[in-house]
């Protein structure tokens, strides 16, 4: 894992593309504050930029580095989760133009993978994660129903669980709005 790890970090800083396993499904990723890498995520998934994609980060002590004001009610919902959970929320900042949603959110979920939350903390900026398929096809679970142009349109694959057979669901989405409203995306 470490030296995948130490790779992924070489791609990263420069920009470049990586395919990892989260804590839900395998993501394409990048750093979530280059616009240049943000768009090259794009074209991988075929992807209209007007459709936004979330963030991983480490910690939830970095959540204030990304959204301008954490409603309540996020606290609440992150610490009752038992599982994987992408909060929507409004009013981004310091991430890629072309990875804030047009009305000025993103998602963000905290990971609980160990290979992720060691990723995150030794680049020190968000990355993205989107599932690792071309847009308007089906989500791969395992690295084995990944397609050969998706691995061969990154600039690094990583090997750590590439056997896994264990099926994680994706995330649930909540959008949260202002006044502690908020809408369950996907449960």
């Amino acid at each position: 894992m470490q030296e995948d790890i130490k790779k992924a970090l070489e791609v990263l800083k420069k920009g470049g593309t990586i395919l990892y396993p989260t804590d839900t499904v395998w993501g394409l990723g990048c750093d979530a504050t280059n616009v240049q890498a943000v768009a090259r995520l794009y074209e991988i998934k075929k992807r209209q930029d007007s459709k936004s994609m979330l963030v991983l980060i480490d910690q939830d002590g970095r959540l204030n580095s990304y959204v301008r004001e954490i409603p309540e009610i996020a606290w609440e919902l992150i610490d009752a989760s038992d599982k994987p959970i992408t909060i929507i929320y409004p009013l981004a900042k310091n991430l890629a133009a072309n990875l804030i949603a047009e009305d000025g959110s993103i998602g963000i979920r905290i990971s609980r993978d160990e290979f992720c939350v060691e990723l995150i903390k030794r680049f020190n900026k968000p990355i993205v994660s989107t599932s690792a398929n071309i847009s308007g096809e089906p989500t791969p679970s395992l690295f084995s129903e990944i397609s050969e142009e998706i691995k061969e349109s990154v600039d690094y694959v990583v090997e750590w669980r590439q056997e896994d057979t264990t099926k994680n669901p994706p995330s649930s989405i909540i959008k949260l709005g202002e006044g502690g409203v908020f809408k369950i995306i996907r449960p």
